[in-house]
């Protein structure tokens, strides 16, 4: 294990060299030449660590980067996992370019998840600098993540690559205090949309339907499903409607988000909005309902424990800090790994905070720490 240690150490300037090239190129989910670029220069690296490596390309969607190390043996691979894209739109990096101050790492995706990819590149890196053969390993980086695939069939192709693997590790971002994510909810967001009949409010009041009273009544009822103690929350979070103050709305529309934390839970909750959605307050009006997109959520499965407990002992065995499990809202891609059986730990990236704004930013320390807490767990695997 020393060996490895070592080899972090040694490759500190290139690895913040990577992070700052990574970061520089803007790759928001809808820049696909962005996310492609990053790809192809992920290929390479990697192809040359002795890696078998595939692209899948989208026409409307980032590519994805799928591979394995070259390896002679009936073992499973251990699959290492992140995405590529991130939130911020084109101009972002101008604003906020990639620096270090003080101890901290700024840039747009510094931490969700671009420094996630260094850790999992150089944590290959420091294992081939040992012949590590033990097992295989698997690398799958997609480029559409923050989207919830809503542009390629990643969502169909994800359970097939992950469910030949033994464990899992996704390298989103870390958590500051040492938290390592043992479950997510998933997420699924709907769209409900209202139908009435337009009518000038002064003239002609009575034969409108107001789509916008209806929904509102349909709104509270949503937010009433929403079980705090068994960790479901329903959020309708964007709301359209109407044209004019004197037009009666003949159109309302809303968006809701929904999180869960067991895979069964999500068919409940569907009828519960479809019986919603048949339910008419004011006559003359219709209602339709359709989900727009699905993320499962990760489970705690078996494995999942002995898993953790491995890399809790390496940690401690590496001086670092003890970390703990925690149960997160968001989702990740690490749900499709549980949704096979493949145990996975998640937030295994580099620690910081604000991701999603322009105050992200990494401990520049966390980087080198967690690129050897990955190496080493998948040694004593």
């Amino acid at each position: 294990m020393k060996n490895i240690l070592n080899f972090v150490d040694a490759n500190r300037e290139e690895m913040l060299e990577l992070w700052k090239t990574l970061v520089s190129i803007e790759s928001g989910s809808y820049n696909k030449k962005g996310i492609d670029t990053i790809a192809n220069k992920l290929k390479n690296i990697l192809e040359a660590e002795n890696f078998t490596i595939d692209i899948l390309d989208f026409e409307n969607a980032g590519a994805a980067l799928i591979g394995k190390s070259k390896y002679e043996g009936n073992e499973k691979p251990i699959c290492l996992t992140g995405h590529m894209d991130t939130v911020f739109k084109d101009g972002a990096l101008e604003k906020n370019p990639f620096i270090i101050k003080e101890g901290k790492v700024y840039g747009p995706g510094v931490i969700d998840m671009k420094g996630g990819i260094v850790a999992l590149v150089y944590a290959i890196k420091a294992l081939n600098s040992i012949n590590y053969k033990k097992r295989p390993i698997k690398i799958i980086l997609i480029g559409d993540e923050e989207v919830g695939h809503a542009n390629s069939n990643l969502s169909k192709v994800l359970p097939e690559e992950f469910k030949e693997c033994c464990a899992t590790f996704n390298l989103e971002t870390g958590r500051i205090g040492n938290a390592i994510v043992t479950q997510r909810k998933g997420c699924a967001s709907f769209i409900l949309e209202v139908y009435g009949t337009a009518a000038h409010a002064g003239n002609d009041y009575e034969k409108g339907r107001n789509a916008i009273l209806e929904i509102a009544h349909k709104i509270i009822d949503i937010q009433n499903l929403t079980n705090i103690k068994e960790g479901t929350t329903l959020n309708v979070g964007i709301v359209n409607g109407g044209t004019a103050g004197n037009v009666v709305p003949e159109y309302a529309k809303a968006t809701i988000d929904v999180r869960f934390l067991k895979k069964d839970k999500l068919q409940e909750i569907t009828e519960e909005l479809e019986k919603i959605a048949n339910k008419t307050y004011l006559e003359g009006t219709k209602t339709k309902i359709f989900c727009e997109s699905i993320m499962h959520p990760m489970e705690v499965i078996a494995g999942t424990k002995e898993l953790f407990e491995t890399l809790r002992k390496t940690s401690l065995e590496l001086g670092l800090d003890e970390p703990y499990e925690k149960t997160v809202g968001g989702g990740s891609d690490a749900s499709y790994s549980t949704m096979v059986g493949v145990p996975a730990l998640c937030g295994l990236g580099v620690q910081g905070k604000y991701q999603h704004t322009d105050k992200e930013y990494g401990n520049l320390e966390s980087l080198f720490e967690r690129t050897k807490l990955l190496a080493a767990t998948i040694l004593k695997l």
